[in-house]
């Protein structure tokens, strides 16, 4: 199986400022509210959105719920949040730069399915990890939009 690294990225401008929305999407623990498959997030005991801390988040498909342990490996107020998953098996971040109208943020959430982690499901699923990875990138491609739809209509209500 290729173990390169598979990536996608997705944009969308976001009525709120970029400290209004790193206030939202680095809150670990609402991520439920937004994200098609992770349906809650918690820190660890005394952690929160900095770089190092740790997390857990609880996903479910039909058929199937696990838990995935995060490290935040980017934290810059009103900028950039992001993390890894298990031992850099998948990045997640969201980057938000200034909108072209002023009270704008173009936010973009990025996904990358590293190599790591690729070898990971071979190694996790055998014969069926060319499925899994399938499974879990077509999952990136629908949930991106789905999150930064929902984080928009959740900014722009506050």
């Amino acid at each position: 199986m290729d173990s390169t690294p598979r990536t996608h990225a997705e944009s969308i401008v976001v009525r709120a400022t970029g400290d209004e929305l790193y206030a939202l999407v680095s809150d670990v623990t609402r991520t439920g509210e937004w994200s098609p498959v992770c349906q809650e997030c918690w820190w660890d005991e005394g952690e929160g959105a900095r770089v190092g801390a740790w997390f857990t988040g609880r996903n479910a498909v039909p058929g199937r719920t696990w838990e995935t342990r995060s490290q935040v490996v980017a934290a810059t107020p009103g900028r950039e949040f992001a993390w890894m998953v298990g031992r850099g098996y998948v990045r997640w971040g969201f980057l938000l730069e200034p909108g072209d109208e002023v009270g704008t943020t173009t936010l973009t959430e990025s996904w990358e399915f590293t190599g790591a982690g690729q070898e990971f499901f071979v190694e996790r699923f055998g014969d069926d990890a060319p499925d899994q990875v399938a499974d879990r990138t077509h999952a990136a491609h629908v949930g991106i939009p789905a999150t930064l739809a929902a984080i928009k209509r959740i900014a722009e209500a506050d």
